[in-house]
């Protein structure tokens, strides 16, 4: 199957392009970050030790008894977040493969259900939100005063994991404005 030229600007410059390609960039995202985290592992679980330690931070007796020194919960703490990253590069890279298979049209035994390519990216940027502002902004950064973490402080970073999957569950999650059922579901026009 051949696409015109106009046929072709409806597919790659839709909004569900979009999408796709912001699933895509995120999900080898998080694989880069998982398999980094594999690979130097001392370094990323020495700053979630000290995090959840709060060896670094601003010390005040109402909140050290918070404080975790445990090396063995740092490590199930760290191995549950590298977990967890390539759970989301898995979900996401599922996304982009759903996406490029709705949006190809070609081959039809491939293509997958419908809107199972948005739910999938839907789910994977849910995971990185529960992540980074679950995890890093809230439990991390407030709980543990990663904030005022003078070793480790990551959540400018959390910040900026959260907000990429926040505007890609914003894309996903808009009307076609430009879908056929978009306009078929249109109000009838009242009569004069």
């Amino acid at each position: 199957m051949t696409l015109s030229g106009t046929r072709m600007l409806d597919v790659v410059g839709s909004r569900r392009m979009a999408v796709a390609a912001l699933a895509a960039m995120t999900g080898f995202y998080y694989l880069f970050v998982a398999v980094t985290n594999c690979v130097d592992t001392d370094t990323n679980r020495r700053g979630v030790a000290d995090v959840l330690s709060m060896r670094s931070t601003i010390h005040h007796s109402g909140t050290e008894w918070r404080a975790i020194t445990s090396g063995n919960v740092a490590l199930v703490a760290y191995i549950l977040i590298v977990i967890w990253e390539f759970l989301i590069a898995f979900v996401l890279l599922a996304a982009t493969v759903a996406w490029i298979r709705e949006l190809s049209g070609w081959p039809r035994r491939l293509r997958s259900g419908p809107g199972v390519a948005a739910k999938l990216s839907s789910l994977g940027w849910t995971m990185v939100a529960l992540l980074f502002l679950g995890g890093f902004l809230t439990i991390a950064g407030e709980w543990f005063r990663m904030w005022a973490n003078k070793e480790v402080n990551a959540s400018s970073a959390a910040l900026q994991n959260f907000l990429i999957a926040g505007v890609g569950l914003i894309l996903v999650h808009l009307p076609e404005s430009d879908s056929p059922r978009a306009v078929d579901q249109q109000p009838p026009a009242a009569s004069s």
